[in-house]
């Protein structure tokens, strides 16, 4: 599944090629893309518009169009954005297709149809993710206190914090794993076990993970291509994430898997501390 790395590798791909560029129009090939959203609906507030800026939240891709639309995309488990020149043979799993006044397209592809297309006005677009989206961990906002903050109280495997998307935004499986070997600590540890030096810890490590990941243009374990559909090389300097029984990198002691929140976790037991839980003190 694209995480924060992949979906702003993307990003920063397209931005010099479609800042400025008019949609001629958009073709919804998959109407489950905009569901519950009619197609022609989302078509029809696509159509003509100029890009003005390509931002991202989390994980979401978001397009900025004149008159102050915004196209938010989410590409889930196996979504791709691809430009492509004109008279590319058409994709399999091509749910939606942008033709730009240059005459190259801009391909939404997807296995498995879970990614998704809406158009917000621009103020709709912060109010739809609050409460859902947490702090973007590359903003000046995203601070050792910030997550001693947000972790606080709370009794959530540190995995299982890293994986929701409202206390950090952006951070899914490979990164959390990554994260939490460079921090060293334990994937099982309770969020709110973590003291000051954790909070430093653990958000350098964040940082540290997800920069590597853009560096290395995603991570292509699965069905993740760059915009132009290309691999990533991430998956060829983890540290930990799917190296079960391979030596750790600091100590040799083999990687282990376990399973947190639903899914495949690797860490290694000697090099990461579990907390305990801290208790609460009476006066």
């Amino acid at each position: 599944m694209p995480e924060l790395p992949e979906v702003e590798t993307i990003r920063r791909q397209l931005e010099p090629d479609l800042l400025g560029q008019r949609i001629e129009r958009l073709e919804v090939l998959d109407e489950r893309w905009t569901r519950p959203v009619d197609p022609g609906e989302v078509e029809r507030a696509v159509d003509g518009k100029r890009i003005e800026r390509l931002d991202r939240r989390g994980k979401y891709f978001l397009v900025g169009l004149e008159d102050d639309f915004v196209l938010v995309m989410h590409l889930r488990m196996t979504g791709n954005l691809l430009l492509v020149d004109a008279g590319t043979p058409d994709a399999a799993y091509l749910r939606a297709r942008f033709v730009l006044e240059d005459g190259r397209q801009l391909w939404f592809v997807d296995a498995r149809r879970f990614g998704e297309g809406a158009v917000l006005d621009a103020a709709e677009v912060e109010q739809r993710f609050r409460g859902r989206l947490g702090v973007e961990p590359l903003s000046d906002v995203f601070t050792a206190g910030e997550l001693g903050r947000i972790t606080a109280g709370r009794s959530a495997p540190l995995k299982s914090f890293l994986l929701n998307q409202a206390g950090i935004a952006g951070v899914g499986n490979i990164y959390a794993d990554e994260a939490l070997f460079r921090a060293r600590l334990h994937p099982l540890s309770p969020a709110g076990s973590m003291r000051a030096e954790h909070h430093a810890a653990l958000r350098d490590a964040v940082v540290a993970s997800l920069c590597a990941g853009i560096d290395g243009g995603g991570a292509s374990i699965d069905d993740y291509r760059d915009a132009r559909g290309g691999r990533g090389t991430m998956q060829d300097e983890f540290l930990v994430h799917a190296r079960e029984g391979q030596p750790c990198v600091r100590c040799g002691e083999p990687i282990r898997r376990i399973v947190v929140a639903g899914r495949s976790t690797y860490y290694c037991p000697r090099c990461q501390v579990r907390l305990r839980r801290r208790r609460r003190t009476g006066l």
